[in-house]
This record gives structure tokens, C-alpha cells and sequence, in this order.
């Protein structure tokens, strides 16, 4: 799984990446990170490490980015990141 143990000290996207919206999201014992996104992609950002996803079409519920490594699920104040057969949960805690 990414490295994502580490405190919620994020950097941001470059301005012209253009998202939109900047979520913190809490993950239990593994820390946080933030997600910032728009319609076409996200930016997971955790510590110094930032990973951009792009949006995926799906029936399944829930708004979906995706990469070769991995995949992140927005669903109300809930998201999900799978990562081959692993996953990790994390609630949001403000727009950041």
C-alpha cells in the first residue's frame, strides 16, 4: 500500500492541474492525506508524495479515479482505496 502513515501536512497540486475541490480524508491508525480533484482527475496527496489519478466510468456506485496501481472510490463522506487485493478506508473531515 502507498505510504500514507504520515501527519496532514499535504502540499497542493500545481494551479493549473485546476481541481476544483480539495477534501481532507482521515484513515484511522494510517494518518490522512487529501484529495484534490476535478471531472477528468484526482490528485492524491499524502505527506510530499501526490499520486494523479484519472476518472473512470463505472455503474458501481460512487465517484471513481483510477491508475495502473490503484484504485480511489468516493461514495457521501467515505472514500476507498484499493490497491490490488488490499483496501483502505478513509471519512472525510473537511473541505480542505
Amino acid at each position: 500500500m502507498i505510504a500514507l502513515i504520515v501527519p496532514l501536512i499535504a502540499l497542493s497540486s500545481p494551479w493549473w492541474e485546476g481541481y476544483d475541490i480539495r477534501e481532507r480524508f482521515l484513515c484511522g491508525d494510517q494518518g490522512g492525506l487529501v484529495v484534490e480533484r476535478n471531472d477528468a482527475q484526482a490528485s492524491l496527496i499524502s505527506g510530499r508524495s501526490r499520486f494523479t489519478l484519472f476518472r473512470i466510468g463505472s455503474s458501481q456506485p460512487g465517484v471513481r479515479y483510477g491508475s495502473e496501481a490503484m484504485e480511489l472510490i468516493l461514495w457521501g463522506d467515505n472514500l476507498t482505496l484499493e490497491q490490488g487485493r488490499r483496501k483502505m478506508q478513509c471519512t472525510r473531515t473537511d473541505q480542505a
